[in-house]
Order: C-alpha cells, then sequence, then structure tokens
C-alpha cells in the first residue's frame, strides 16, 4: 500500500525545480521550458525569491550553492560576505556594546547574494543575465500576491518603521498602513535597480562581459554608490535601542567577489554526503552522521522514543563542536579532518546515555581547549528581553513574526547538472531600505563574537559562521539527491532527519518531508541574543503521545508545537536510471514543487 502523504512527490524525465515559493517554482521551470538549464533557473528562482521573501532574503543578502555537473566533481559557491576592514572589536567595545547588534547598520557584512549568483551564472548558466532577471522585474514592478507572513511582518513593525526607518516606512508601508495579506504588492525601486542592471549586462558585447559588468556596477558602480552614501551619514535604531552607523564603505564593496571552493564530505553506508566548509553549519550534519554510523539505525523506530532520543542528543554533541570550533578556515585553524574522524566520533558515542543531557558539552582537543571552554561560559542564560527590530533567524509559525529568516531551493535539469541553495539575509526587518534601491543591508555580523581569540571572534575581512547550509548526496548506485530548509540553527537537524528517513526507513521524498519532526534548542543560538536553552526541544504533535512522554521521562524539556508547524523541507532526486523526483513541504502551504 502506498503511504499517504499530503501531495504526490513529483517524477518525470525533463527536470526538477522545488523551493520556498510557488512562483520561485514556476519561475525556474519556465526556464527549464525555454532551454536554460539548472544554473540558468536556480538564478531566475534566487532573484524572484528577493521579490516574494522579502522577510526571508534579499539582494544584498548571501547565497551559499551546492551544484555538481555531470562527470565533474562537486563543488561550492561561496556568496558569504566579510566583515569590513573597520569592524573590529576594540570599535563595538568603544560603543559600549557587548554583542554586535542583531539589527540595523553595525552588523553588516559585505553583501554576497548577488554577486555569488553572477558568478554562477557567468561560469556555468546559458543564459543572458536579463532573461534570468525578467521575472524578478515583472514581480517587483506589476505587482505579486503579499504573503501572509510577510504582511505580519510588515504590521508588527509598523510603528517602529514610522519612528525609526523611516526609508522602509515608505516602502512597505503604502499609504502609510500595512499592506494586506493576498493583494498585490509592488517594489518600483526594486524593479528599477534589476532594470538598470539588466540594461548594463545587455550593452555589453557578449553574454559573459554582460554579466561581469553587472557584478561591476555593484560592487563600484550606481549600487556601491547608493549604499556608501546612506552609510556615510545615517545613524539608525538598531536592536539594542540605540542609534548606531555603519561600518560597511566603498573599499570593502570593491575588494570582495564569491569564489569556488571543495565542499566537506563523508560517507555514510551507500552514500556520501557533501556540504558546506566551516564557515557555514554543513559539517555539523556531517558529524551528527559520523557519530550515528555506530547504531543500528534500521533497526529503530523513526517515530519512537529511542530514535528521537538517540538524535537529539547527537545533535548536541555536534552542535557543540560547531560553536568551538567552526569559523572562517581562511582566518583561523579549524581542525575538521579530526572533527570528522571516526576516532572522534567513536570517542563521543560514550557521552549519549539514556538520560537528556543538559551541558553544553564540546569535545577536548588538544591546542583548542580555551575554545571549548568559551562555549561551556557562553551558554548561561542572559536573561535579555527586546522590543523593536528584531533579525534573528528562527523560522516557523510558533516563532516571532520579527524575525527574519532563509529560502532554499532545489534544482535537477535533463542534462543531469544538479544544485541546491540557500538564500539569507538582508530581510526587510534586518535593516532600514536604502533609498533609491528598494532593498535593505544584511545584519550577518550578529554571528561574531566580541571575544578576541576564537574562529568565530569579529575580524576585518572574516566570514561570519552562519547556519545556512545547503546538501547534495551521492548514492553509490549513482542516483543523487540535493535537499535543504530554512530555519537557522534547526536546518541542519531537519536535514539529518530527511536524510537518515531516506536512508534507514525506506522513505520516499515526500513521504519523509511530511514526516513529523523535531528538533533541539539546546545549542547557543546563532542570533541574537546569543542565548541556549538547556534540554529544551520542540516536536510536533503527530509523533505518538507515548513516544512524547517517553522523551519527557528521559529529562528532555519538550514543548509540542502547533500541527504541521516545524520545517520547510524542499528535496530533488536524481535516479541512476535518470528518472528525476522532488517534493516540497507544505507546511506554511507556499512551497511547490514543480516538474515533468
Amino acid at each position: 500500500m502506498t503511504p499517504f502523504t499530503t501531495r504526490p512527490e513529483i517524477a518525470g524525465t525533463f527536470g526538477m525545480v522545488t523551493s520556498t515559493h510557488w512562483l520561485a517554482s514556476t519561475h525556474g521551470f519556465a526556464i527549464l521550458e525555454r532551454g536554460g538549464n539548472a544554473f540558468d533557473a536556480a538564478v531566475a528562482m534566487g532573484l524572484v525569491l528577493q521579490v516574494v521573501e522579502p522577510h526571508l532574503n534579499g539582494p544584498a543578502g548571501e547565497v551559499p550553492v551546492i551544484f555538481q555537473r555531470p562527470g565533474e566533481e562537486v563543488q561550492v559557491l561561496c556568496g558569504q560576505g566579510v566583515a569590513p576592514a573597520g569592524a573590529t572589536i576594540a570599535a563595538f567595545r568603544a560603543l559600549g556594546l557587548d554583542l554586535v547588534p542583531g539589527s540595523g547598520l553595525l552588523a553588516t557584512v559585505t553583501p554576497g547574494a548577488w554577486d555569488g549568483w553572477l558568478l554562477l551564472l557567468a561560469d556555468y548558466g546559458s543564459m543572458e543575465l536579463a532573461e534570468v532577471l525578467a521575472p524578478a522585474i515583472e514581480l517587483a514592478r506589476d505587482g505579486h500576491p503579499m504573503l501572509p507572513r510577510v504582511a505580519e511582518t510588515i504590521a508588527g513593525l509598523a510603528d517602529f518603521f514610522r519612528s525609526h526607518w523611516p526609508t522602509s516606512a515608505a516602502l512597505w508601508l503604502p499609504g502609510g498602513e500595512p499592506p494586506a495579506a493576498g493583494r498585490l504588492f509592488t517594489n518600483p525601486d526594486l524593479a528599477a535597480t534589476y532594470q538598470r542592471l539588466a540594461d548594463i549586462a545587455r550593452r555589453a558585447p557578449d553574454r559573459r562581459s554582460g554579466i561581469e559588468a553587472a557584478r561591476q556596477a555593484w560592487r563600484t558602480g550606481f549600487v556601491a554608490e547608493a549604499i556608501t552614501s546612506y552609510c556615510a551619514s545615517a545613524r539608525v535604531v538598531d536592536v539594542t535601542g540605540w542609534q548606531h552607523g555603519a561600518l560597511l564603505c566603498s573599499e570593502d564593496l570593491a575588494g570582495w567577489q564569491a569564489s569556488y571552493e571543495r565542499p566537506c564530505q563523508l560517507a555514510y553506508g551507500d552514500w556520501t554526503v557533501y556540504k558546506t566548509g566551516p564557515w557555514g553549519q554543513g559539517p555539523v550534519l556531517l558529524q551528527a552522521l559520523a557519530i550515528l554510523r555506530g547504531y543500528d539505525l534500521d533497526r529503530y523506530d523513526p517515530q519512537g522514543v529511542e530514535f528521537v532520543h538517540l538524535v537529539i542528543e547527537t545533535i548536541k554533541l555536534a552542535y557543540a563542536d560547531r560553536e568551538a570550533y567552526y569559523g572562517d578556515p581562511a582566518q583561523s585553524s579549524i581542525p575538521l579532518a579530526l572533527l570528522l574522524s571516526e576516532e572522534y566520533a567513536a570517542s563521543r558515542r560514550p557521552l549519549i546515555s539514556d538520560r537528556a543531557s543538559l551541558d553544553q558539552r564540546p569535545g577536548r582537543l588538544a591546542g583548542y581547549e580555551h575554545q571549548a571552554e568559551a562555549v561551556i561560559r557562553r551558554a548561561a542564560p542572559t536573561g535579555f528581553t527586546s522590543s523593536g527590530a528584531t533579525a534573528g533567524e528562527p523560522t516557523m509559525a510558533h516563532l516571532s513574526e520579527k524575525r527574519g529568516d532563509t529560502v532554499h531551493l532545489d534544482v535537477i535539469d535533463r542534462w543531469g547538472n544538479l544544485l541546491s541553495a540557500t538564500p539569507s539575509g538582508g530581510w526587510l526587518q534586518s535593516s532600514p531600505v536604502l533609498p533609491g534601491l528598494g532593498f535593505a543591508l544584511n545584519s550577518r555580523a550578529q554571528m561574531f563574537w566580541l571575544e578576541e581569540g576564537l574562529p568565530t571572534s569579529l575580524a576585518p575581512g572574516r566570514r561570519p559562521r552562519t547556519t545556512l547550509t545547503p546538501s547534495l548526496a551521492r548514492h553509490r548506485d549513482g542516483s543523487a539527491l540535493v535537499f535543504g530548509t530554512p530555519g537557522g540553527d534547526q536546518q541542519d537537524q531537519w536535514n539529518l532527519l530527511l536524510f537518515l528517513r531516506l536512508a534507514h526507513f525506506g522513505m520516499g521524498l515526500q513521504q519523509a518531508i511530511d514526516a513529523p519532526q523535531f528538533h533541539s534548542l539546546h545549542m547557543q543560538s546563532s542570533f541574537y541574543p546569543r542565548a541556549a536553552q538547556p534540554g529544551e526541544m520542540l516536536i510536533e504533535p503527530a509523533f505518538p503521545t507515548a513516544t512524547i512522554e517517553g522523551l519527557r521521562a528521559r529529562g528532555h524539556r519538550v514543548t509540542v508545537a502547533e500541527p504541521w508547524s516545524v520545517g520547510r523541507m524542499t528535496a530533488a532526486r536524481r535516479d541512476a536510471d535518470g528518472l528525476l523526483h522532488a517534493a516540497a513541504t507544505p507546511r506554511l502551504m507556499q512551497a511547490y514543487a514543480i516538474g515533468r
């Protein structure tokens, strides 16, 4: 008997697209229909998502992409900007700050999304920039239906925008009032910005030089001029309640470009799983899998207390190491080979008992002891409360509408190109709208610590250790999988669940996505005010009551979420024989998979 799913799992041979918004998916598939490849479709989708989910991502945010072309190695595109040259710990301490604010101008790093998308298009796409920009321009100029969550986010910030961020009020409060959910909403300035960039590309003698001209217009041309003109004099209220200016300057914009690098990887049974480097949280999934290799998961009930407990306790260990040891490997020594080794995983497994741990337990690595000690020290409750604009990244309906989050997309085309991307940042609630451009800067610097000597210490030119974590996996039989989700610190928890359900329990993509979700809140949050919640976990009520009560009996501090309120997974798969599949979560009722 076929398992019940909320939607059919899409299958075909031509191409698959899936994303967190139906408009991105439809426009991405239209690109495939017109002869574009997976990279063309992904760029078009990423640009559309900047328009239709502005509370979750924007042009001045960031994007990591993991991808593979047939017969070639897996690659990672890093569209993650770096801290400005003036962003030093001393500069923030001089302002009386102990944490980087979660919103406003001080928290901005160099924007990365635009340059990342265009580098991917130039090197691997086949279409002109104007072609892949056209859907986003149309939606920004002519309007798109306002998502209820966007409308709720704006309504919750309306008074703050009116009082403190007038440029945001001018865009997001048309006629002085919040927009209504479901009604058409336009962003004329963003449409004009996109159109001007498309026109610059169109005037170039060929496709690649046109894309390069548009990249240059962002870094040193009219976009950079508008950004630096505003940042030079603006002082705005942020989450601290105080006015602060920006550290970002023209040299920061001109000096940074997106780049490629090799992925991290781990063999797990018949699969090899690929993730970004430790400047994202991607290796945390690999660490969790390394620990779980020591258990016979095939014998577990995927909705039983033993399975949930084991996964939660494994997550706690992996995330403790994330906090202690991850960071930008271009600036810090990251002991990743050790962290992913079987020897290290074997040393961690005995820490898992039949009781829930309430402690932060990073591994004690020789030469890195101070980093482990910092994790334990920082995990104490902060007692922080906030009013006004916040920009943390936890997602879903049970959490604050004022918090920013992320989007996700996956694409596989008929030629076998496959790609997974998790764009984020530049949220409408992260920073004021830039005059004349129609978008906001990011607040990604909030992931740095104002403490010396750590891989996550604030430093000029350093990438923040983000939570953005697209995924790619290949099976020994030649099949391949791309998958991911928004969700901040929860991303690789939900990614882990999806993968385990596919690898051990024989589920299809849609069945694995529809299955009830859970996640831990135990770890140090990556977002301002950086609090940890020892032993806390969230679980959907579709789990058996015996499982939920059994978890409580083991010492977990369990909160039962609203039904269908946890996780925003999408995924696509290519079988060894060329059959393609795709699926998207029904949660929030906006993600869609399309294919044939």
